[in-house]
């Protein structure tokens, strides 16, 4: 076992930069000084909070780069998609299709619209959704009546279906295209990971009916904390816009709200400081692209370890370079992530599988066998773009 780590840990070192004393964090923002001469603007325009220029700016950046004909910028990726989920017409009762595993936040978005995450597997080589396993699964456990897919066993309404791009990597997008059309169900992106990443050549958030971004400080670009949905449907975007603004209507003046919405908006002062890093954002991807590029040659035919490359007709940003430990070294996780800690080499594991945790195991779920796999062998390794600088020549 000793020997095994050690392998790892010395492969890693032929990537990784040695000295300095401090731990290799997972993933690290990095600032310079367009960063700073736009927040200093924004502080002395004295408009630091939900109204002013950059989040205008910030709104478009994000549409010229995905190519999605509006953005909603808002204050988190969990907002972000709890308003979307909101928007698709997820109601309490229903039940939304979502991967085990995924970050909490995939599920906590379902529950704040009073809905049930109903947990499906992911596929080894995305490591999102599966659609064909969850196909199968909704053969075995759902109907269509009236254009309507519920639950047989529940009678709830199954009201949409989340893929999660995993660390960048873009589900199997057509397949889901094509089992939630059969299934009538609306597909919401959770693209919060997988800003700059590309699905046949169209960058994930734009093949379902919205798509939900994060920027939060661990992301490939951060606005401090941050998040936005886009869209091409124009009157959705409108809807988001309203309601994440308070559902307050227009008024010179006065304060007149038509329903119940949601302060869920993007400060001036994180728009700012996001507008800077976009400018950022293609050099910071072709960085991490180095990087994993690097990964991939090192532990290339490595007898403990592989590395996990992007699926099929995707490209990925590699936001998360992750490890998969052979099927029978799977014992080796905990004593691996304590020893690279432990040597200066930020690493974690994957998030603990949503039905594990106490508020969801009552959740309905289908057979995660993969899921629960892929969460004993895989881990995370140092993926900011600063790294990837050396390797880019």
């Amino acid at each position: 076992m000793s020997d095994d780590i050690s392998s790892i840990i010395d492969t890693l070192w032929t990537v990784l930069p040695r000295g300095g004393g401090r731990t290799i964090g997972l993933h690290e923002p990095e600032f310079g000084a367009t960063e700073r001469a736009y927040l200093l603007d924004c502080i002395d325009s004295t408009f630091v909070s939900s109204v002013g220029k950059y989040v205008d700016r910030f709104e478009q950046m994000l549409c010229d780069f995905t190519g999605a004909k509006r953005a909603v910028a808002v204050m988190n990726g969990t907002a972000a998609l709890h308003i979307a989920l909101q928007v698709a017409g997820v109601k309490t009762g229903d039940e939304v299709l979502v991967p085990d595993l995924t970050f909490i936040a995939s599920a906590n978005a379902v529950s704040y619209c009073g809905a049930t995450p109903h947990f499906v597997d992911s596929n080894a080589s995305t490591l999102g959704l599966d659609p064909e396993k969850v196909d199968r699964w909704l053969g075995e456990t759902a109907s269509v009546v009236d254009g309507v897919c519920r639950n047989k066993k529940t009678g709830a309404r199954i009201a949409a279906v989340v893929p999660m791009h995993t660390f960048g990597h873009p589900v199997d997008l057509d397949a889901l295209i094509d089992v939630a059309a059969r299934w009538k169900l609306p597909i919401v992106e959770d693209a919060a990971e997988s800003l700059g990443s590309y699905y046949k050549g169209k960058h994930t958030g734009r093949l379902g009916v919205m798509g939900v971004l994060s920027f939060n400080g661990n992301k490939t670009i951060t606005t401090g904390g941050g998040g936005a949905v886009i869209t091409d449907d124009v009157k959705l975007a409108d809807r988001l816009k309203h309601l994440t603004t308070t559902a307050k209507v227009k008024h010179a003046w006065d304060f007149i709200h038509d329903e119940v919405g949601y302060n869920y908006r993007m400060p001036n002062l994180n728009a700012a400081l996001g507008c800077a890093q976009m400018e950022k954002l293609p050099e910071f991807l072709a960085e991490k692209r180095a990087l994993a590029a690097k990964y991939r040659a090192v532990f290339a035919g490595h007898p403990v370890a592989a590395f996990v490359d992007e699926p099929a007709n995707s490209h990925s940003n590699f936001w998360l370079n992750v490890l998969l430990l052979r099927a029978d070294k799977a014992d080796l996780l905990p004593a691996l992530l304590e020893r690279t800690n432990a040597a200066g080499i930020g690493t974690r594991p994957v998030w603990t599988l949503m039905h594990k945790l106490p508020m969801y195991a009552h959740c309905p779920r289908m057979d995660v066998s993969t899921s629960e796999d892929l969460a004993h062998r895989l881990i995370n390794v140092p993926s900011s773009a600063h790294l990837g600088r050396a390797h880019a020549a």
